[in-house]
Protein backbone atom coordinates (compact mmCIF):
# COMPACT_ATOMS: atom_id res chain seq x y z
CA UNK A 1 0.00 0.00 0.00
CA UNK A 2 2.95 2.58 1.25
CA UNK A 3 4.73 2.01 -2.31
CA UNK A 4 1.80 2.45 -4.35
CA UNK A 5 1.17 6.07 -2.71
CA UNK A 6 4.98 6.95 -2.68
CA UNK A 7 4.77 5.59 -6.37
CA UNK A 8 1.70 8.42 -6.60
CA UNK A 9 3.76 11.12 -4.81
CA UNK A 10 6.55 10.20 -7.15
CA UNK A 11 4.20 11.04 -9.43
CA UNK A 12 3.34 14.35 -8.18
CA UNK A 13 -0.28 13.34 -6.50
CA UNK A 14 -0.65 15.80 -4.24
CA UNK A 15 -3.21 13.94 -2.28
CA UNK A 16 -1.08 11.18 -1.54
CA UNK A 17 1.72 13.16 -0.52
CA UNK A 18 -0.17 14.15 2.12
CA UNK A 19 -1.36 10.71 3.11
CA UNK A 20 2.40 9.79 3.76
CA UNK A 21 2.84 13.24 5.73
CA UNK A 22 -0.08 12.17 8.03
CA UNK A 23 1.00 8.40 8.37
CA UNK A 24 4.85 9.99 9.05
CA UNK A 25 4.65 12.79 10.86
CA UNK A 26 3.92 11.00 14.11
CA UNK A 27 7.12 8.61 14.49
CA UNK A 28 9.48 11.58 12.72
CA UNK A 29 8.10 14.16 15.10
CA UNK A 30 8.97 11.35 17.72
CA UNK A 31 12.15 10.99 16.39
CA UNK A 32 13.69 14.67 15.90
CA UNK A 33 12.22 15.92 19.35
CA UNK A 34 14.41 13.34 21.13
CA UNK A 35 17.36 14.69 19.49
CA UNK A 36 16.84 18.63 19.66
CA UNK A 37 14.58 18.96 22.80
CA UNK A 38 12.40 22.04 20.95
CA UNK A 39 9.04 22.27 19.68
CA UNK A 40 9.73 25.00 17.34
CA UNK A 41 13.09 23.57 15.96
CA UNK A 42 11.45 20.51 15.82
CA UNK A 43 8.48 21.55 13.66
CA UNK A 44 10.56 23.08 11.48
CA UNK A 45 12.82 20.09 10.83
CA UNK A 46 9.61 18.55 10.07
CA UNK A 47 8.12 20.98 7.54
CA UNK A 48 11.99 20.64 6.25
CA UNK A 49 11.86 17.18 5.89
CA UNK A 50 8.66 16.97 4.11
CA UNK A 51 9.66 19.38 1.78
CA UNK A 52 12.80 18.15 1.24
CA UNK A 53 10.85 14.49 0.22
CA UNK A 54 8.13 16.87 -1.90
CA UNK A 55 11.40 18.72 -3.73
CA UNK A 56 13.03 15.45 -4.71
CA UNK A 57 9.92 13.46 -5.50
CA UNK A 58 11.32 12.64 -8.94
CA UNK A 59 14.11 10.59 -7.75
CA UNK A 60 12.61 8.96 -4.92
CA UNK A 61 13.39 4.98 -5.43
CA UNK A 62 10.45 3.18 -4.77
CA UNK A 63 12.26 -0.01 -4.08
CA UNK A 64 13.68 1.44 -1.10
CA UNK A 65 12.68 2.17 2.16
CA UNK A 66 10.93 4.79 3.27
CA UNK A 67 11.15 5.04 6.43
CA UNK A 68 15.26 4.89 6.10
CA UNK A 69 14.80 8.15 3.76
CA UNK A 70 12.71 10.08 6.26
CA UNK A 71 14.57 9.72 8.41
CA UNK A 72 17.95 10.53 7.16
CA UNK A 73 16.98 12.98 5.93
CA UNK A 74 15.51 14.26 9.30
CA UNK A 75 18.87 12.88 10.77
CA UNK A 76 20.92 15.46 8.37
CA UNK A 77 18.50 18.36 8.99
CA UNK A 78 18.85 17.95 13.13
CA UNK A 79 22.60 18.25 12.37
CA UNK A 80 22.42 21.14 10.42
CA UNK A 81 20.53 22.72 12.96
CA UNK A 82 22.99 21.85 15.63
CA UNK A 83 25.70 23.20 13.74
CA UNK A 84 23.79 26.28 12.94
CA UNK A 85 22.73 26.49 16.56
CA UNK A 86 26.18 25.92 18.08
CA UNK A 87 29.79 26.97 17.38
CA UNK A 88 30.71 23.43 17.92
CA UNK A 89 31.99 21.06 15.24
CA UNK A 90 31.66 17.84 17.13
CA UNK A 91 28.31 18.64 17.69
CA UNK A 92 27.59 15.62 14.86
CA UNK A 93 29.75 13.34 17.12
CA UNK A 94 27.15 14.09 19.76
CA UNK A 95 24.47 12.82 17.60
CA UNK A 96 26.23 10.13 16.33
CA UNK A 97 27.40 8.56 19.85
CA UNK A 98 23.01 8.71 20.54
CA UNK A 99 22.21 6.68 17.49
CA UNK A 100 25.69 4.32 18.26
CA UNK A 101 23.90 3.77 21.98
CA UNK A 102 20.74 2.80 19.84
CA UNK A 103 18.71 4.70 22.47
CA UNK A 104 14.19 3.68 22.47
CA UNK A 105 11.85 6.00 23.28
CA UNK A 106 11.28 4.36 26.46
CA UNK A 107 14.78 5.67 27.29
CA UNK A 108 14.12 9.72 26.15
CA UNK A 109 14.16 10.36 29.81
CA UNK A 110 17.67 9.15 30.38
CA UNK A 111 19.16 11.06 27.37
CA UNK A 112 21.11 14.29 27.89
CA UNK A 113 19.15 17.48 27.44
CA UNK A 114 21.95 19.48 25.34
CA UNK A 115 20.10 22.78 25.43
CA UNK A 116 20.13 22.42 29.13
CA UNK A 117 24.18 21.37 29.27
CA UNK A 118 24.48 24.36 27.24
CA UNK A 119 22.39 26.71 29.50
CA UNK A 120 24.35 25.34 32.20
CA UNK A 121 27.89 25.71 30.44
CA UNK A 122 27.13 29.83 29.82
CA UNK A 123 26.34 30.12 33.90
CA UNK A 124 29.52 28.28 34.71
CA UNK A 125 31.80 30.07 32.00
CA UNK A 126 30.54 33.21 34.21
CA UNK A 127 32.58 31.73 36.81
CA UNK A 128 35.66 32.14 34.65
CA UNK A 129 37.75 35.44 34.74
CA UNK A 130 37.46 37.51 31.68
CA UNK A 131 40.95 35.80 29.89
CA UNK A 132 39.68 32.30 30.90
CA UNK A 133 36.49 32.92 29.15
CA UNK A 134 37.89 34.27 26.02
CA UNK A 135 40.92 31.56 26.12
CA UNK A 136 38.19 28.75 26.68
CA UNK A 137 36.08 30.59 23.96
CA UNK A 138 38.18 30.72 21.31
CA UNK A 139 40.56 27.55 21.38
CA UNK A 140 37.76 24.78 22.48
CA UNK A 141 34.64 26.30 21.21
CA UNK A 142 35.45 28.11 17.84
CA UNK A 143 38.74 25.66 17.27
CA UNK A 144 41.61 28.39 16.88
CA UNK A 145 45.19 27.07 18.04
CA UNK A 146 46.83 27.95 21.16
CA UNK A 147 49.74 29.99 19.00
CA UNK A 148 46.67 31.68 17.27
CA UNK A 149 45.03 32.94 20.21
CA UNK A 150 48.62 33.53 22.36
CA UNK A 151 49.44 36.08 19.33
CA UNK A 152 45.74 37.78 19.18
CA UNK A 153 45.59 37.96 22.85
CA UNK A 154 49.55 39.38 23.20
CA UNK A 155 50.38 36.80 25.64
CA UNK A 156 52.67 33.46 25.16
CA UNK A 157 51.38 30.06 24.35
CA UNK A 158 52.32 29.48 28.11
CA UNK A 159 49.84 31.79 29.39
CA UNK A 160 47.41 31.04 26.93
CA UNK A 161 47.67 27.21 28.00
CA UNK A 162 47.44 28.09 31.57
CA UNK A 163 44.45 29.75 31.29
CA UNK A 164 42.99 27.26 29.39
CA UNK A 165 43.53 24.62 31.76
CA UNK A 166 42.61 26.53 34.68
CA UNK A 167 39.28 27.24 32.80
CA UNK A 168 38.66 23.73 32.07
CA UNK A 169 39.38 22.62 35.36
CA UNK A 170 36.91 24.96 37.31
CA UNK A 171 34.05 24.03 34.09
CA UNK A 172 34.63 20.16 34.87
CA UNK A 173 33.70 21.38 38.49
CA UNK A 174 30.65 22.84 37.81
CA UNK A 175 29.93 20.51 35.33
CA UNK A 176 30.01 17.56 37.21
CA UNK A 177 26.01 15.89 36.17
CA UNK A 178 27.41 16.48 32.57
CA UNK A 179 31.12 15.28 32.84
CA UNK A 180 30.67 12.96 30.16
CA UNK A 181 28.68 15.12 27.79
CA UNK A 182 31.78 17.70 28.83
CA UNK A 183 34.37 15.51 28.24
CA UNK A 184 33.11 14.77 24.41
CA UNK A 185 33.21 17.85 23.91
CA UNK A 186 35.96 19.75 24.96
Amino acid sequence: MEKKILQEVKRGTYNSFIVLYKNWSPRLYSFIFSLVKSKEITQDILQETFVTLWTHRASIDTERSLKSYLFTISYHLVLKEFKYKVCHPRMSEYIELSSELNLSENTTDNKIDFDDFLEKLEYAKKKLTPKQKEVFTLIKECNYSVAYVANKLGVNEQTARNHLATAIKTLRKELREYLSLFLLFF
